[in-house]
């Protein structure tokens, strides 16, 4: 525990990204993107799930933004060791964390998804862009919180 707060981890606002990005979540993939989502992904579009499946989704979902934000602060944290970080202006900062960890981590995995599993690159746009939207968000609240 002792390392974590000697990195400065904000565990409030670590619940905060991860509340913030499920409603975000929420938006993206169902007034916004849910029925582009689900015709790319040959899901009915009329199909509504039963509440065991919308229960799991969302239990996983609160899981994985969690797991995103607590470990997006950690590596956040990390890099203020770095000369001259400190220095950086809160955008760069935010743009600088969300735009490296996308390209890095989720770009890859989500063309990997066009490359091998054959899915369309409207899926790939309405995907990576979540993907980069929500590591801004968190990025966002993870600095301003800090």
């Amino acid at each position: 525990m002792e390392e974590q707060q000697m990195l400065g981890i904000n565990y409030v606002a670590v619940v905060v990204a991860t509340v913030a990005n499920f409603i975000f979540g929420f938006l993206w993939y169902t007034p916004l993107f849910g029925k582009a989502w689900a015709r790319e992904m040959g899901i009915a579009v009329d199909r509504k799930p039963t509440a065991a499946e919308l229960g799991k989704g969302m239990t996983f979902m609160v899981i994985g933004n969690f797991l995103m934000a607590y470990v997006f602060a950690h590596n956040n944290a990390a890099w203020t060791f770095v000369p001259g970080m400190d220095q950086m202006s809160t955008a760069s900062t935010v743009l600088s964390a969300s735009i490296f960890t996308w390209l890095g981590f989720y770009l890859p995995t989500d063309l990997s998804v066009v490359a091998w599993e054959g899915k369309s690159w409207k899926l790939l746009f309405i995907n990576t862009t979540y993907h980069l939207l929500m590591l801004v968000i968190a990025a966002t609240i993870l600095v301003m919180m800090s």
